[in-house]
């Protein structure tokens, strides 16, 4: 996958300031012919856990939110690449509850956050048949 480094910068920022809790968002803008998928920008989303208390290790994007954002999305031309969260004080791998909630189709950006830094950052893909991810190539784009 490959990032434009002013959306990485801006989806490290707003996972910093989560900490502790887990932050969101979306990845935004196109894939190419070759299923290669290029993200322009980023989406920051409101972890609608935290209601229940359990958004430092969970996070809830809400249906509402999904489709404001593919309309903001669809209006630029653009599309919804994939979701991007924070790992707070954990490595940057999928969980079972990841797993248990993705949809092969997106890239998913897990960051580890640590101490109120960024420690890690991973792009991951879920196989068709939903047993497990797939690591994909991080491109960062300046």
């Amino acid at each position: 996958m490959r990032i434009a480094g002013a959306a990485l910068a801006a989806i490290r920022q707003h996972l910093v300031a989560a900490y502790p809790a887990e932050g969101c968002g979306f990845l935004v803008g196109a894939r190419g012919a070759n299923g290669e998928v290029v993200v322009s920008h980023e989406l920051p989303i409101a972890n609608r856990r935290g209601a229940d208390g359990a958004a430092r290790k969970r996070y809830l994007i809400s249906p509402d939110d999904f489709q404001s954002a593919e309309r903001e999305a669809t209006a630029s031309g653009l599309q919804i690449v994939g979701v991007y969260h924070s790992h707070p004080n954990v490595a940057a791998r999928p969980s079972s509850y990841d797993q248990e909630h993705a949809w092969p189709w997106y890239r998913y950006l897990i960051v580890s956050v640590g101490g109120g830094a960024v420690r890690d950052e991973r792009v991951w893909e879920l196989a068709d048949d939903r047993r497990g991810f797939v690591e994909q190539v991080l491109q960062i784009e300046e």
